[in-house]
C-alpha cells in the first residue's frame, strides 16, 4: 500500500471512530474496544486509542467519554498523564459520571449502548445492560436447567 493510500485509509478509520464518539451522550462512557467495534473495526481498541490520541485535529469531540476496559463491568480512565487524567475525571464528573479514586467507572451504570444504530442508550440509568453475551449465556443456563429437570 502506497503512503498516500495508507494515510487515506487511516484517515477513514479515524473519521469512523470520531463519528461513534460524537454519538456518546453526556453522562455515559464507552470503552475503546466498543468504539472501535461500532466503527466497524472489531478488535481495534488500539486503533481507537491512537485516533483519540490525535483527536485534537478532529475538532470538538467528547474525548473524555472514551475509557479503557478494566473488567466485564468496569472501565478505567486510561490516560497515563496525571494532568490529562485529572481533566478527564473533572469533565466526566461534571456530566454526572462517578469516577472512583482509582479511576474506575461502573459500566453497568454509565456504559453506553446504542439502540439499533441510534444515539441513545438501550437501557435506563441504574439498570444493568443486557448484552448478546449475557443473553446467550442465560439461554444456555436455561436450556441446561430444563434438561436437568426432565431427567
Amino acid at each position: 500500500m502506497a503512503s498516500s493510500e495508507l494515510t487515506e485509509h487511516v484517515g477513514k478509520l479515524y473519521r469512523a471512530i470520531y463519528a461513534v464518539v460524537r454519538r456518546i451522550p453526556a453522562g455515559r462512557v464507552a470503552t475503546y474496544g466498543q468504539v472501535a467495534e461500532l466503527a466497524g473495526i472489531p478488535g481495534g481498541s488500539r486503533v481507537a486509542g491512537a485516533a483519540m490520541k490525535v483527536s485534537s485535529r478532529a475538532g470538538r469531540l467528547p474525548w473524555q467519554r472514551v475509557i479503557g476496559k478494566a473488567g466485564p463491568r468496569r472501565g478505567r480512565i486510561a490516560i497515563h498523564d496525571p494532568v490529562g487524567a485529572a481533566v478527564q475525571r473533572q469533565l466526566l464528573g461534571d456530566e454526572g459520571v462517578e469516577v472512583g479514586d482509582n479511576g474506575l467507572v461502573a459500566l453497568d451504570r454509565y456504559g453506553w449502548l446504542p439502540a439499533d444504530g441510534g444515539g441513545s442508550p438501550r437501557r435506563t440509568r441504574g439498570r444493568p445492560a443486557v448484552t448478546a453475551t449475557r443473553s446467550r449465556a442465560g439461554a444456555a443456563r436455561s436450556a441446561t436447567a430444563a434438561r436437568r429437570g426432565s431427567r
